[in-house]
C-alpha cells in the first residue's frame, strides 16, 4: 500500500477533465465528504458549467441552503424536480446537434432520474457515471469513514498515513496553503498535478476549457474522449 498514490478531493458535481486526469494517475481516491461545504463563487461542489450558444452557463444543483460550517455530506437536496427539469432542458437544447448526443444523453437522463436526499450521493453518482464513461477504475474511500482528524495540511497528512501510503497527488490550487515541512516530517512525497487541458472540437465558436466533462463526451463520444483524456489523440 505504501507505494500507492493517493488523491483527496471534494465530491464535485460532474467535474471537469482535470479531476479525472488526477484519478488516472493515482491508485486511491479519498472523497473529502466530511469537510466544510463552501458556498459562493469558489465552490464547484454544487455546480458546473456547460457551453451554450450564448457562452458558458452554470448548472446548479437544487440544494437546501445550509448553515455556515455544514459538512458536504450533510448538505440536503430540495425535493422539487424543477432544477432537474431545467438542467435536462438546457443540456438537451445545447447539445442536441452534437455528434454524440444520442450516445451520451441516456447516461445523463439516468443520472437525473436518480433520487436521493443528500447532495453527496447525487454528486458521487455523477462522478461514478463519468468514471465509467472514461473507463477509470480506482479504489474509492469516503473520508467520513476514516478516523483521521485535523485541518488543512494536518488532515491530509493524517489521511494518507492512515491508509499506510506515502505519496500524495495534489492539484496546484493547494499550493496556497501547502507547508512542505509538515509533509517532509511525515515522510510523505507530494506530487503536483501537471494538467494541460486538451483542446477538442466544440460547438458554438472558439474553444472554452474547464467545462463539465460532459462537454467532451457529447462532442467526441466515449471512445475518443477516453483517448483525449489520456493524451493519445
Amino acid at each position: 500500500m505504501k507505494d500507492k498514490i493517493v488523491v483527496i478531493h471534494q465530491p464535485d458535481f460532474m467535474p471537469y477533465l482535470g479531476f479525472f486526469d488526477r484519478l488516472l494517475k493515482a491508485d486511491v481516491y479519498v472523497v473529502f465528504d466530511n469537510v466544510q461545504y463552501v458556498r459562493g463563487c469558489r465552490s464547484w461542489t454544487a455546480r458546473d458549467k456547460i457551453k451554450t450558444l450564448s457562452g458558458e452557463k452554470w448548472l446548479s444543483i437544487g440544494i437546501k441552503k445550509p448553515p455556515f460550517g455544514t459538512a458536504i455530506n450533510e448538505v440536503m437536496m430540495r425535493k422539487d424536480s424543477e432544477w432537474r427539469t431545467d438542467h435536462l432542458n438546457r443540456i438537451r437544447e445545447n447539445y442536441k446537434k452534437s455528434e454524440y448526443y444520442d450516445e451520451i444523453l441516456p447516461y445523463i437522463e439516468d443520472l437525473y432520474a436518480f433520487q436521493c436526499e443528500r447532495m453527496v450521493d447525487f454528486n458521487m453518482r455523477s462522478i461514478r457515471m463519468l468514471m465509467g464513461l472514461f473507463d477509470i477504475q480506482i479504489e474509492t474511500i469516503m473520508a467520513s469513514g476514516l478516523k483521521a482528524e485535523g485541518r488543512s495540511n494536518e488532515l491530509i497528512i493524517n489521511i494518507v498515513k492512515e491508509l499506510g501510503c506515502h505519496r500524495y497527488l495534489s492539484g496546484i490550487g493547494a499550493r496556497d496553503y501547502y507547508v512542505p515541512e509538515l509533509y517532509e516530517q511525515a515522510g510523505i512525497e507530494v506530487i503536483w498535478q501537471a494538467f494541460e487541458h486538451p483542446v477538442y472540437p466544440q460547438q458554438y465558436g472558439g474553444f472554452i476549457p474547464y467545462l463539465s466533462s460532459i462537454d467532451l463526451l457529447f462532442n467526441c463520444g466515449i471512445e475518443k474522449s477516453r483517448r483525449i483524456l489520456r493524451g493519445r489523440e
